[in-house]
């Protein structure tokens, strides 16, 4: 079993704020998960033009020099079971890649970090911490 830790767990909808200075609001001791490094990695894939290409990969390897990604492990594979059930249960369509962050955040007990609202009222309905920036 995945030790439980504290802190805060921050959505790529963070990390890719058109707002700078939105990421000096960020908490020093945060994680992400290593969903994030793929959607960060789709996003370089699938720029329109060459300027934006560089744009995001010097994002994508920043973010890769900050943090060391959470796992998709078996708690967070189990948590994840969890809130897809909760959320088809209430017939809500949701992304599998805000799930996994989700089930990341609950299975790390942290706070999730995120600018998208739906993905913050999933999160909060599974009982995970949020902080809507």
């Amino acid at each position: 079993m995945a030790a439980v830790m504290t802190g805060d767990l921050l959505d790529t909808s963070i990390l890719i704020a058109p707002d700078p200075g939105a990421l000096a609001q960020l908490p020093q001791a945060a994680a992400i998960s290593v969903v994030t490094i793929g959607e960060l990695h789709a996003g370089v894939l699938l720029a329109r033009d060459d300027p934006v290409r560089a744009a995001r990969r010097t994002r994508l390897d920043a973010v890769r020099a900050a943090f060391a990604p959470l796992p998709v492990d078996e708690p967070v594979a189990e948590r994840y079971g969890q809130v897809l059930a909760m959320a088809r249960s209430k017939r809500r369509a949701a992304k599998a890649t805000d799930l996994l962050v989700i089930a990341t955040a609950a299975a790390h007990g942290r706070t999730l970090h995120t600018r998208d609202m739906r993905q913050a009222a999933l999160a909060r309905d599974a009982g995970v911490p949020v902080r809507s920036l």
